[in-house]
C-alpha cells in the first residue's frame, strides 16, 4: 500500500502523529516549540505559515492533521477558568480556513471543531476518557455517536467538590486532587516516550489517530483508484 505524507500541525509531543505512525503515514510534525521527543520527523515551525507553505505547492503532502490550542475555548476556561481567556489565542478559524482551501482531506482536533466525530478512551479500552471533537475536512467517514461510542465504566478518579472517587479513568490534566502522576497518565493513554507532565496533558490517545488514519488512508486509497481509473 502506498504510504501517505501527513502534517500533524501543533504536534506538540506526538500523541496524534503517533497513531498516523502506526497506520502507515509518513509523519511530519509541526510546532512553534521545539519538541526534541517528537516521535517522527519534526520541523520547528508556526503552523499557519506551514499551512500557507502547503497551500502554496512548497511543502507536498496527501494530508494534514491540525490540533490548535485548546485553552480557549476548552471546558476548565469556559468555567473555573474563565478569566484568563484573553491570555489564549484562538487559532481554529484561520487553521480551518487554509486547510479547506488546500482541498487536502484534513483532520481538526479542537473543542470549537464541528463534532463529524467525537472518540473516548472507552471506545479504546483506555484509562482515559479525554471525549475530542474530530472535524474532518474535504472528506467524511462512517460514525454514529449512539452506535459507536462506550457507556463508561465508571467515574474518573479523584476529588470532586471535596469528596474522593473512585473509578476506572485518570485524570490526566492538572495537579493535585488525585490527578494522574506521570507514569499513570502514560499507560493510561498509550504514550512511552515523553516523561514531560506538560506534554503529557495536552496529547491526545495515539489511538483517537489509529482509529482516524485507518479511514482517512482508506479514503486516500479511493482517490487513488478513481484518478487510475
Amino acid at each position: 500500500m502506498k504510504r501517505y505524507r501527513i502534517a500533524d500541525l501543533y504536534c506538540c509531543a506526538g500523541g496524534a502523529g503517533w497513531g498516523y505512525l502506526e497506520t502507515g503515514f509518513d509523519v511530519t510534525g509541526y510546532d512553534i516549540v521545539d519538541r526534541p521527543r517528537y516521535p517522527a520527523s519534526f520541523v520547528q515551525a508556526d503552523a499557519i505559515e506551514t499551512l500557507k507553505r502547503i497551500l502554496a505547492g512548497e511543502i507536498v503532502v496527501d494530508a494534514v492533521h491540525a490540533s490548535p490550542p485548546c485553552q480557549y475555548s476548552c471546558t476548565l476556561t469556559k468555567g473555573t477558568n474563565k478569566h484568563l481567556a484573553s491570555r489564549y489565542t484562538d487559532l481554529y478559524d484561520e487553521t480551518k480556513e487554509l486547510m479547506e482551501a488546500t482541498g487536502l482531506p484534513g483532520v481538526i482536533e479542537n473543542p470549537r471543531a464541528r463534532p463529524d466525530v467525537v472518540l473516548c478512551g472507552e471506545m479504546f479500552r483506555l484509562g482515559v476518557i479525554r471525549h475530542r471533537n474530530i472535524e474532518l475536512v474535504n472528506w467524511t467517514t462512517d460514525f454514529n455517536y449512539k452506535r459507536d461510542h462506550r457507556k463508561h465504566r465508571g467515574r474518573v478518579r479523584g476529588f470532586r467538590h471535596g469528596v474522593w472517587h473512585e473509578g476506572p479513568y485518570v485524570a490526566a490534566y492538572g495537579n493535585g486532587g488525585g490527578k494522574a502522576t506521570v507514569r499513570e497518565m502514560q499507560e493510561a493513554m498509550g504514550i512511552t516516550w515523553t516523561d514531560v507532565r506538560e506534554e503529557l496533558t495536552e496529547a491526545i490517545p495515539p489511538a483517537y489517530t489509529h482509529w482516524v488514519g485507518e479511514r482517512l488512508a482508506a479514503h486516500l486509497n479511493a482517490l487513488n483508484l478513481e484518478e487510475a481509473a
